[in-house]
């Protein structure tokens, strides 16, 4: 879970909605490109993002027997037309269809939407999840402005429910405050306080308790919510609520799910007690620099049954059969989704 891939072939949305920045891919080498945005040179990336050719060599060396593949956030575009956003995330889900189709015991994936237009948002959405392997899309933590409580968004998470897809809630650069630009802690402090924000609305909304069920995955071990949780069940009781309340914040995180991508154990474990051990999948950020060195650092560390439960079976559990085809795919003793 929570890798990322793009393909080299996006379509020019440039052309017909010229006013908004589209991502585009261009080719340096036969292994090296840039990932645009707009006219900017927004990342350097390389074959390991569109080739699963060469995603299956690295997944085999380091024992990862599925991969779940999903957009880059920077192409989530929910500033764009809304009409040219929803055939970037049209293409970007059939070139993500493609890789599962070619390899369909070794990807799985986490589709686009355009969700700053809830209803094209369920059209694709109900697209993906009609296709083999999709188990769910990728969202950020906020759309124009928005959060992602709004009850605008009931109806698209309504059918996220109905269809049993996961939702994986990721920062992007894009929303972060310029503040943190500034200090050069996007990525230490910026994208951590993201997703903690998101995720403290969604807590402390009433958002959960009209969408009960939805599956809703935070990045990078849920950021710094574990680290606030104490702080907003506080900040609700001052507000009146009772401490045995079924909406406490800190209950209502029992229903979230996160990712093992916190760089250390005692990020990872206090992440585990918010959401609970039966909610973490195991997350890398493949193929960037922010992917762990080794791949199950602090993962490989943990005890037998935890491993287990982020490396395999909490998917399972949910998922049932998922194209995995060989008896020991995703073992505790090494495999990763």
């Amino acid at each position: 879970m929570h890798t990322h891939a793009v393909d080299t072939d996006l379509p020019d949305l440039s052309r017909c909605h010229g006013g908004d920045r589209w991502p585009s891919v261009e080719r340096t080498g036969e292994t090296t490109g840039w990932l645009h945005y707009g006219a900017r040179r927004y990342r350097q990336i390389d074959h390991r993002c569109w080739s699963p050719v060469a995603r299956l060599a690295d997944m085999d060396r380091d024992g990862v027997d599925l991969q779940v593949i999903s957009p880059i956030p920077v192409t989530f575009c929910y500033e764009a037309d809304p009409t040219g956003t929803a055939e970037l995330a049209e293409a970007q889900n059939d070139f993500f269809a493609r890789i599962v189709t070619e390899h369909p015991t070794r990807f799985a994936a986490l589709g686009a939407v355009a969700l700053q237009d809830p209803d094209l948002a369920v059209a694709e959405l109900r697209r993906c999840m009609a296709r083999p392997g999709f188990l769910g899309i990728e969202i950020a933590t906020q759309v124009r402005g928005d959060e992602l409580a709004d009850e605008r968004f009931d109806r698209f998470f309504a059918v996220a429910h109905e269809l049993g897809a996961l939702v994986l809630i990721h920062p992007r650069d894009e929303d972060l405050p310029t503040r943190m630009a500034g200090l050069g802690m996007g990525f230490g402090a910026g994208m951590p306080i993201e997703t903690a924000t998101a995720a403290a609305s969604l807590l402390t909304s009433g958002a959960l308790v009209r969408r009960p069920g939805v599956r809703l995955c935070l990045a990078h071990g849920a950021g710094a919510l574990p680290a606030i949780i104490g702080r907003l069940d506080k900040g609700a009781q001052i507000g009146g609520m009772a401490a045995d309340s079924a909406e406490l914040p800190s209950r209502l995180a029992a229903s979230l799910w996160c990712d093992s991508l916190t760089y250390t154990r005692h990020g990872l474990l206090a992440a585990a007690e918010v959401v609970g051990a039966d909610h973490m999948v195991f997350g890398s950020d493949y193929p960037f620099p922010a992917a762990p060195d080794p791949l199950d650092d602090i993962v490989a560390d943990l005890p037998p049954d935890l491993r287990a439960r982020i490396s395999r079976t909490n998917l399972e559990d949910h998922y049932g059969t998922l194209p995995w085809t060989r008896p020991d795919a995703l073992s505790a003793a090494g495999g990763h989704g």
